[in-house]
């Protein structure tokens, strides 16, 4: 993958990261939810910050993508990125506050996780691929498996659980 070179160690890192999230999402999606929102949270303060301040960084990105993706930044992103990486962040903000709520709150969230990181896999080594299809795994297990209360309200799942058991 071109990049890869110049890019091992943060690559590295996000493949660890990936699958720690993965291995919370199997375990506990509550933690897995956290991680999310941390993950999520800190991307759209990067990407807030350097889509207001210097955009065309991400223009930088088309040198390890895929020729679609290539020809995508270079073209029409190219000329509305001042736009598109704050709403982006903003999408990124959204998922963040969405994983720490509950009900549909949780489901939009989960749903944009996996529609943002299929989105950037393309990105290739930009996006630390596999690291994108790794984390919307997870984030469909959380989609599949979570109660999506409130992750502060485990205590009364756990109360529900143990009245169900003590009936049996």
């Amino acid at each position: 993958m071109k990049g890869l070179d110049q890019y091992l160690v943060p690559y590295i890192i996000s493949q660890v990261a990936s699958l720690i999230i993965l291995f919370a999402a199997w375990k506990n999606t509550r933690i897995a939810r956290i991680l999310f929102s941390l993950l999520f949270l800190w991307a759209s303060g990067v990407n807030m910050y350097s889509g207001i301040t210097n955009p065309d960084v991400y223009l930088e990105y088309s040198k390890m993508a895929l020729p679609f993706y290539r020809n995508f930044i270079n073209g029409w992103f190219s000329h509305y990125n001042h736009v598109l990486v704050p709403l982006i962040a903003f999408g990124q903000l959204l998922i963040g506050i969405g994983m720490l709520l509950r009900g549909g709150w949780v489901h939009w969230a989960c749903a944009g996780a996996v529609l943002f990181l299929l989105s950037i896999a393309p990105l290739m080594t930009g996006s630390a691929f596999p690291f994108s299809i790794t984390v919307s795994v997870a984030a469909w297990m959380i989609l599949e498996k979570d109660e999506c209360d409130y992750i502060w309200k485990k205590e009364k799942a756990m109360q529900i659980r143990q009245s169900i058991a003590g009936a049996d």
